[in-house]
């Protein structure tokens, strides 16, 4: 039986996210919103969100520094999401996102801010503390992650993984790089970010190939936008899945939404890789049908 997993997501860049609502708008000229938000972003939080509306057991890791990242605690309080805050000295960084009908949505982020070494150090005790029914999903960029100031959580991470912890890996930048050469248990990554991996301009399932033969994963999944999912466990055959169709309203956090149903599926009810990416892609689409992130309605569609 499939031990029960306790999920915990790092976000090594956490945003403190405002979003306009325009009746419509165009560069160069001044415009007033209808509607102003605020959210945190940041992929871990993400995956996150939608592990808690599984009911699954969830913790969201994070660095919180400044005015922003009093304001990004408030609303992770206020969502009754369970965090693991890491304080820096730095204010988290901020976006806008730019909404109307009919037009692409934009995003506008500030600069990257990087943890400092006593932040990090404080996420590699919380690492090397977690208990063994844990699972630790690396997510999104992570400014400073191959600096001097990370070795302590990198060192921490090692030894995670040694000690058989599931570490899942959904980044990006040097995350990615020091990861993917390690035994993780999962890479989900997109066909881009793959092609750049690997430097190589083949299909999705030569690269998929390529990259079991190149490093040593568990399991990959690639995903491709509304094109067929590619996966594959080690000594077994690449396969895909198409995801279902849908009227795309906005594709921000649906492949977070993914990862979260795959790790429910495959951790806590113990599926095959491919009945995993059968139940997740559902909810995928759905998020990419929906504004938002994990916020799209739960209906019949969606598989149980």
């Amino acid at each position: 039986m499939t031990p029960a997993r306790h999920f915990h997501t790092f976000t090594g860049n956490l945003l403190a996210e405002r979003t306009l609502d325009f009746a419509a708008w165009t560069p160069g000229k001044t415009h007033r919103a209808q509607r102003a938000s605020f959210q945190v972003g940041g992929k871990g939080v993400n995956v996150a969100k939608m592990l808690r509306r599984f009911g699954a057991p969830t913790t969201a890791w994070c660095f919180l520094g400044g005015p922003t990242g009093e304001e990004c605690r408030a609303w992770l309080q206020a969502q009754e999401l369970p965090f693991a805050a890491f304080a820096q000295t730095d204010a988290n960084r901020t976006g806008t996102v730019v909404r109307a009908p009919g037009q692409p949505e934009t995003t506008f982020f500030s600069p990257d801010v990087a943890p400092d070494a006593a932040a990090w150090h404080a996420a590699a005790a919380a690492l090397d503390a977690l208990p063994p029914d844990a699972l630790f999903a690396v997510c999104g960029s992570s400014p400073g992650w191959a600096t001097t100031e990370a070795s302590p959580f990198r060192a921490a991470l090692a030894r995670a993984m040694a000690r058989g912890l599931p570490v899942v890996v959904d980044a990006y930048g040097p995350p990615l790089l020091d990861l993917v050469a390690r035994p993780v248990a999962l890479v989900k990554i997109n066909a881009d970010e793959l092609r750049a991996l690997l430097g190589a301009d083949a299909d999705t399932e030569t690269n998929l190939r390529a990259a079991l033969a190149r490093w040593p994963a568990q399991a990959w999944i690639v995903s491709d936008g509304p094109r067929p999912v590619w996966y594959a466990a080690r000594g077994e055959t690449p396969a895909n899945i198409a995801p279902p169709r849908v009227q795309e309203v906005s594709a921000t956090g649906s492949g977070d939404v993914l990862l979260a149903a795959v790790l429910l599926a495959r951790w806590q009810r113990g599926y095959s890789w491919r009945a995993a990416l059968e139940f997740a892609l559902p909810y995928a689409a759905a998020n990419a049908a929906h504004p938002g992130v994990a916020d799209f309605p739960r209906d019949n569609s969606l598989p149980a």
